[in-house]
């Protein structure tokens, strides 16, 4: 950490003395202009500056812009995506200013299609995705609704995790605080992707912020893409890649809950030839919590490398290396839960724990990707992640049920408690490799891909953990894990009542005191190794002619189970699928397209839940899902706004969930079927110049539709609301008094939702957020206002022990450097 403050210092020191000559002194000098569209009409929301951006601004809604200039020989630039770079290199005499008229042409260079060189679009709006087809792709063009939150969002909002961003995504919604674990669509998430590549998701702590680029969430089954993916979408995380133009950053975030954040963003070329650049993200965090015992940090360190020797080859390197150090938040349990209980009655702060439990997480991936041109009609795209994930654990637990008297009788004030001491590691490689043709026959212009990829999870041998539950038995010697009151003669007991192997939480009397685990009777076990791999070939063809595109691919999967892994009569399991992918686009004019698709998806359970019976039960059939979907596109005020509208029915078969055993709470069971059918809106950018906005709304109705228990059947599945939504609006001021200043007001609600307790439903909420900004010179100086009016709310909920508030009112102070 010393090392770190130093590397700090000195970032700092470098963007307040940079080595440009200090030039404030001269007179400065205006140009002004006008841009206009291919169309010829004013064009808003360009990017227009002098140089290294010593001096940028954006058109206004009339495509007017103006700048200061110092004299001498500078360049103006004016971009916009999709659109050629306009350049003018002129000379300025002092006091001389120049006015000029700019008409932007469309750019017909191919984009690249593996995202190597950094996103230089900002604001709240993205353009083109690789996510949809693994082709670079403008979203409007792409026959399934992709939605996404950008870096600017979660700067103007100061995320920090992956849970502050997704509220910004229409039908998404918290089941738990731990990692990715969100409900799409209504169905749960079990996977998440990397600049498309799987990583490791059997971490608690959630996926930190300073290194993304932006968050998108591709709706639906991906499994034509991705192999084995969730029903209702996928969460893709796209990392910051290096920038052809030098920029500097640093931040220092300070606020509630004693919370102190730094972070540092450099990115530009190592050489003249700007043949090799970098970016290098720096973060750190430690913060307490309004959840009890719930303080800690977390460290990232992200460098990214880029190498493009010339315009047939790029290269990219990325690592991200993320270390949480804090405790596993459980949730919050309810005294003495019941039918009815008033869910207000205990404090959301309130936990169950330990002083010394701890939860130490290591998540480390890095990427290598490859694009090179045979021709202007090939090309072969490569990239390989690997993904590591280390856990060091110690939790004192609910067991999921409370204490009993001699009769067997619950008591509502005393927690079931159990410990778990845990060391385990997992590896996953991902490979994927593909080409693109890109001809023409006729009238039809084709964009073929052909790929293979490689998906290998291996959980290895010496994995452990060392556990302590149940209740003691007369003479001390072992445990039983349940309480048998026809038996009471089996049983030790204290102070009137059975005892147990981990002292009662005493929830009217809570201690957090250290509790050591030694005095416990202790089980040491290993845990279940497991391996697969994923073998994939898919074939993907868009074909557009006049004004309709369409979209045809499949996927042949052959999947692969290790049983008995590194065990005597190890074995293989192999199943194999066919998924198909079919879509249509039709872009009647070109700000608004319209589009349809069928897909399917596919999930084999994972090795560990199939081949360990005792633990989760089964054996269980694979997952198999379709989705039904049609939308519009459009974009207003010259492309700067993005909505988009969908309707769908997406329908899943032999879903598990949890079993709710009070004598083994990881059991699973497998129900017949869930159908979701909704409607979603997502609006994305700028209003006007100095008016960004993101919305979204949802209506969604997932159900059971078959099930072994018929009263199942019409039931809402847990933590899936019926309607949700979210708006953030931010006015900057960029003229008169008030010039520099910024505010920002948004909402984010959610409905009624169930959990997996038939008895308890979380109520509806509504939670207003706020900001203030100013910008001066190259400082930015906010402040961000969460739950402003500190409404008490849950953002989900497994039952009466396990739920899992919203922060009350709280804010952030932050100060922000950039060059």
């Amino acid at each position: 950490m010393k090392h770190f403050c130093v590397f700090l210092a000195c970032s700092f020191y470098l963007l307040l003395f940079p080595s440009s000559p200090v030039l404030a002194a001269r007179q400065q000098t205006r140009v002004r202009g006008v841009v206009k569209s291919d169309s010829g009409e004013p064009f808003a929301g360009v990017t227009v500056w002098i140089d290294r951006k010593s001096f940028s601004t954006k058109t206004d809604e009339n495509g007017q812009f103006t700048l200061p200039v110092l004299p001498g020989r500078h360049t103006l630039y004016c971009t916009f995506i999709g659109y050629k770079v306009y350049r003018v290199e002129t000379v300025w005499r002092e006091g001389e200013d120049k006015a000029f008229t700019v008409q932007l042409e469309p750019a017909n260079e191919e984009l690249q299609s593996v995202e190597v060189i950094g996103r230089k679009e900002s604001g709240y709006k993205n353009t083109v995705s690789f996510s949809g087809t693994k082709t670079a792709a403008p979203i409007k063009e792409i026959p399934q609704s992709i939605s996404y939150v950008t870096k600017e969002t979660l700067d103007d909002q100061l995320a920090f995790k992956t849970s502050d961003a997704i509220k910004n995504v229409s039908g998404v919604n918290q089941y738990s605080y731990n990692n990715n674990d969100f409900v799409l669509r209504g169905f749960r998430a079990s996977n998440t992707l990397v600049n498309g590549l799987r990583i490791s998701t059997r971490g608690w702590a959630q996926n930190l912020l300073p290194y993304v680029e932006r968050i998108e969430v591709i709706k639906g089954p991906a499994s034509a893409l991705f192999a084995n993916t969730d029903p209702g979408g996928t969460i893709n995380t796209v990392t910051k890649k290096p920038l052809d133009e030098a920029r500097k950053a640093i931040s220092f975030v300070t606020g509630s809950y004693n919370t102190y954040r730094t972070a540092v963003d450099f990115t530009g070329p190592m050489n003249d030839t700007k043949t090799l650049l970098y970016r290098l993200n720096l973060a750190y965090q430690n913060a307490e919590s309004f959840r009890i015992l719930q303080d800690g940090s977390a460290m990232v360190l992200a460098p990214s490398f880029s190498f493009v020797p010339n315009d047939k080859t790029r290269i990219n390197f990325d690592l991200v290396y993320q270390y949480n150090k804090g405790r596993l938040d459980r949730g919050q349990p309810i005294f003495g839960a019941s039918a009815g209980k008033d869910l207000y009655s205990t404090p959301v702060s309130f936990a169950v724990g330990r002083k010394n439990d701890y939860q130490n997480e290591l998540n480390l991936f890095s990427t290598i990707s490859l694009q090179h041109h045979f021709s202007d009609h090939i090309t072969f795209n490569a990239s390989y992640l690997k993904s590591f994930y280390d856990e060091d654990l110690l939790e004192h637990r609910t067991s999921n049920r409370y204490g009993v008297d001699s009769l067997g009788n619950e008591i509502p004030t005393l927690m079931g408690m159990q410990t778990i001491r845990r060391l385990r590691k997992n590896y996953i490689d991902n490979l994927t490799t593909y080409f693109n043709f890109d001809f023409k026959t006729g009238p039809l212009e084709h964009k073929l891909l052909v790929g293979y990829d490689h998906i290998e999870e291996t959980f290895p041998k010496g994995n452990s953990t060392y556990n302590a539950s149940g209740f003691l038995s007369a003479d001390g010697s072992r445990t039983y894990s349940a309480y048998d009151p026809a038996h009471p003669e089996n049983y030790q007991f204290r102070n009137g009542i059975p005892a147990p192997n981990v002292p009662y939480f005493d929830l009217a009397n809570p201690s957090y005191a250290i509790s050591e685990i030694s005095g416990y009777i202790n089980v040491s076990a290993e845990e279940t190794p497991s391996k697969y791999f994923v073998n994939g070939v898919y074939v993907q063809e868009q074909i557009k002619w006049n004004k309709f595109q369409a979209l045809l691919g499949f996927r042949q999967e052959f999947y692969t189970d290790v049983l008995n892994y590194t065990k005597e009569g190890e074995r293989r399991v192999q199943q194999k699928a066919f998924v198909p992918r079919v879509g249509l686009v039709y872009t009647p004019i070109d700000p608004i397209s319209f589009y349809g698709t069928y897909t399917e998806g596919y999930q084999p359970q994972s090795a560990g839940t199939i081949g360990d019976p005792q633990t989760y039960g089964g054996p269980f059939d694979p997952l198999i899902s379709n989705m039904v979907e049609a939308g519009a596109k459009m974009e207003f005020f010259s492309r700067n706004l993005a909505v988009t509208t969908a309707v769908y029915r997406i329908e899943q078969n032999n879903i598990l969930m949890n079993a709710n055993a009070p004598d083994n709470p990881d059991l699973l069971r497998q129900i017949g079927q869930q159908q979701a059918k909704g409607v979603e809106l997502e609006v994305y950018g700028n209003i006007r110049q100095n008016l960004n906005v993101t919305a979204n709304f949802s209506y969604n109705i997932t159900k059971i539709t078959e099930s072994e228990d018929a009263s199942e059947i019409g039931t809402i599945v847990p933590n899936a609301p019926k309607s949700q939504g979210n708006v953030w609006a931010k006015y900057s001021f960029f003229r008169g008094p008030l010039s520099g200043l910024g505010v920002a007001l948004g909402s984010n609600y959610a409905t009624r939702r169930n959990t997996n307790s038939a008895i308890l439903q979380l109520p509806a909420y509504m939670v207003a957020n706020a900001a203030i900004y100013y910008r001066v010179d190259k400082f930015k100086i906010q402040a961000n206002f969460n739950n402003v009016f500190n409404k008490t709310y849950w953002v989900g909920g497994f039952d009466f022990n396990r739920l899992f508030p919203g922060a009350p009112r709280n804010y952030l102070i932050s100060i922000g450097y950039t060059l």
